[in-house]
């Protein structure tokens, strides 16, 4: 499985996952079958408030999960639309959140929320959308 974590800078493992799936400039995938590891920048990062394209974001690189801190509606339901899983971060760094998410501590997000990140990146507005 390969699964997406947007970062707040790439680290590798011991990057920190970001509070904001279209904010990030990076994501980090890893494919937990064979532990290989892909740095991604965010094609998507100056989208217009709400208007989040997620494959455009990830660059057209394949993915079956996301873990984030925080998502907007129409970022997670363009990735829910096309069958990748959203789930909410349980810790600070992807390797932490990886070790949860293989040993099955993980909960899908049904809804979208944005963490402190999001508001503090200037966007100036409550993270409603």
């Amino acid at each position: 499985m390969k699964i997406c974590f947007p970062v707040v800078a790439e680290e590798g493992l011991e990057s920190r996952v970001y509070d904001h799936f279209g904010s990030a400039r990076q994501f980090v995938v890893v494919d937990s079958e064979s532990g290989t590891l892909t740095t991604i920048d965010n094609r998507d990062l100056g989208h217009q408030h709400g208007a989040c394209n997620p494959a455009r974001a990830l660059d057209g690189h394949a993915v079956d999960a996301v873990v984030v801190g925080g998502i907007g509606a129409g970022a997670m339901m363009k990735l829910q639309q096309v069958g990748i899983q959203v789930f909410r971060a349980q810790a600070a760094t992807v390797k932490e959140n990886l070790e949860l998410f293989k040993n099955g501590a993980f909960n899908r997000t049904l809804t979208p929320s944005c963490g402190g990140q999001h508001h503090q990146q200037g966007h100036g507005h409550s993270c409603h959308h």
